[in-house]
């Protein structure tokens, strides 16, 4: 991945001089990608040297997402964002990408996308599965739609961004 420096000591060197403890933090649905796609990427970046976070824990339905994780994302550079196919339909899913494009706007955190076998447009506009998704979720949530509606917010944000359409290659 030729967006981050390869030598481990000019990324550490980039990382701490802007106060960042991981140079990547990666988002993703960890029953779409955990096992291939993200375990893959995960160790090429490590033995690049490139600093960076994966939840690893497995996480409870209902669970709240963690302040450790939230401080996680603020204190890296970039973001990779894996967008796969139930990425929405999980709610810690969608409030970590929410806190990411937060540090976006706020912090110049780097996000880039990566479209794991889903048309960036269904991302982009919640069609499909998204749209799905989003659908369980109003249903769910009818006393805090304010929610669901930074959440699609975000999704769009992010799905707006250039990035890697996994599907053509």
């Amino acid at each position: 991945m030729a967006f981050i420096p390869s030598s481990s000591s000019s990324t550490s060197s980039s990382s701490s001089s802007r106060g960042c403890k991981y140079d990547v933090f990666l988002s993703f649905r960890g029953e779409d990608t955990r096992t291939k796609f993200t375990d893959h990427l995960y160790s090429a970046l490590k033995r690049k040297g490139i600093s960076t976070f994966r939840d690893d824990e497995k996480l409870k339905r209902g669970t709240f997402i963690t302040p450790e994780l939230l401080k996680a994302i603020e204190e890296s550079r970039i973001s990779v964002v894996i967008l796969s196919r139930d990425y929405a339909s999980s709610r810690w899913c969608l409030t970590e990408l929410t806190k990411i494009v937060e540090c976006m706007e706020k912090t110049q955190l780097v996000v880039l996308p990566v479209f794991h076998y889903v048309d960036p447009s269904h991302v982009r506009n919640q069609r499909g599965t998204f749209a799905e998704a989003f659908a369980e979720h109003e249903e769910r949530l009818k006393n805090n739609i304010g929610s669901v509606q930074m959440w699609k917010a975000a999704l769009t944000k992010v799905a707006d961004l250039a990035g890697w359409d996994l599907k053509n290659r």
